[in-house]
């Protein structure tokens, strides 16, 4: 009898070992990476990038419109990590506006955000 209570005793130990150390799938960054440029493929620093929703009429979901700069290499970062969650099927669709620091040149296109990776896109700024 003493036998078969260690032998549950051990049985729920080794279960409640295993709960506690197998570690959940972590998720990963999800990234959009906008890099800008001009028409001669030169690499505009300090240009306003915007990313924003179409509104889909079926899908009425609210996001907020971001704004970031462009660094000295051309880039600007979105980071969508907090608002991705585990399980979804796709994730977005944004329209990029840029405009540079001089307000003189701007550019537009469109971003499929992929969840857990970086999504890179360039942007071609033409002169207003």
């Amino acid at each position: 009898m003493k036998s078969l209570e260690y032998k549950g005793c051990l049985a729920i130990i080794v279960i409640c070992s295993l709960a506690l150390f197998t570690s959940c799938r972590k998720e990963k960054t999800t990234l959009a990476k906008i890099k800008v440029v001009n028409e001669l493929n030169e690499v505009q620093d300090n240009a306003m990038v915007r990313l924003w929703p179409n509104p889909d009429p079926v899908l009425n979901q609210i996001v907020v419109d971001d704004t970031t700069f462009t660094d000295s290499e051309g880039l600007s970062y979105f980071d969508y990590t907090d608002e991705f969650n585990l399980g979804t099927a796709g994730f977005r669709v944004l329209e990029i506006e840029v405009e540079t620091e001089d307000g003189l040149s701007r550019g537009s296109g469109i971003i499929k955000i992929v969840e857990e990776e970086t999504t890179e896109v360039t942007v071609v700024v033409n002169p207003i």
